[in-house]
């Protein structure tokens, strides 16, 4: 087992002509069951061709109907990106993992009232990873953004970040001293993005295959205090936490557009804290996190 994405699932990918959506569809199709897995492209000026021997489609629901596929990546450039989020929507995928950086603000905050609509109506829920995010990948089974593949290795430890470097660097550390990963998961460091630290803790909680979690939050917004609570109450596993960005200056934003101190709850000492009344190992040396996790094991 695993979250959100195994062996078997099949992916559309969005923006599959492009630069980047070249570059890492070939990269996902060479790691372990990528061959399989990624059966359709989407770029409406050039359906009917293919690349990489994978067919290329007018639209999301066009692919979806043809091939099976329940989940889409997006490279889309982020003029467009937020339209390809809610045309995989509104073919009512399982799930849209936006990797493109840069969304309008705008653009997001309307995409999410429309998501959020839909399901008010009662229509499918599409769940969204990302946008600014790494991706997810299910070790030896299924990789589906931009990480490298070659430091994971199958095993029973859950990683969740905001960073997408950082997932790499816990993910190596764990790979390093023996613990492999049940799947890894760079939730994206936009301010308004789909999946939360607490989405993805309780997926993690609920897999009978995640034996402990790694969460990796930073400054900014209420998320990592959110996810904090809810595992206080709920979380039956080990949790080691690290939060980035102790020494950031109040109100300058670090790097991810999320990444801002607006005040109070949001700073990297007050996430430790709430992190470690709910029961997390905290560290603030980020290069012991895999030692605390098997110690905690």
């Amino acid at each position: 087992m695993s979250i959100y994405i195994n062996k078997d699932t099949k992916v559309i990918t969005q923006g599959i002509t492009g630069k980047t959506g070249q570059f890492h569809t070939e990269k996902c199709q060479e790691y372990a069951n990528g061959k399989n897995a990624f059966v359709a492209g989407v770029n409406p000026k050039k359906a009917g061709e293919s690349i990489f021997g994978i067919p290329i489609f007018g639209s999301v629901k066009e692919a979806a109907s043809q091939t099976g596929a329940t989940v889409s990546v997006i490279y889309v450039p982020p003029p467009g990106a937020a339209a390809a989020i809610w045309e995989a929507v509104e073919a009512d995928l399982d799930m849209a993992i936006c990797i493109t950086e840069g969304i309008p603000v705008k653009d997001m905050l309307e995409v999410r009232n429309k998501m959020k609509a839909k399901e008010a109506a009662g229509g499918k829920k599409t769940l969204l990873l990302g946008p600014n995010c790494p991706g997810l990948i299910t070790p030896d089974e299924i990789k589906i953004g931009i990480m490298p593949g070659h430091i994971h290795r199958k095993g029973r430890i859950g990683v969740v970040s905001r960073s997408g470097t950082l997932t790499y660097e816990a993910v190596a550390q764990l790979t390093e001293i023996g613990l492999g990963q049940s799947s890894a998961v760079g939730i994206g460091g936009d301010p308004i993005n789909g999946l939360k630290h607490i989405d993805v803790m309780q997926a993690f909680n609920d897999d009978p295959d995640t034996d402990a979690v790694i969460m990796i939050g930073e400054i900014g917004g209420p998320d990592e205090a959110d996810a904090a609570r809810w595992c206080k109450l709920n979380m039956k596993k080990p949790v080691v936490g690290f939060i980035a960005g102790v020494t950031a200056p109040p109100g300058k934003r670090m790097g991810h557009a999320g990444a801002l101190i607006s005040g109070g709850a949001d700073t990297a000492d007050a996430k430790l804290a709430i992190m470690e009344e709910s029961g997390f190992t905290v560290t603030r040396n980020f290069s012991e996190l895999a030692k605390l996790l098997k110690a905690r094991l």
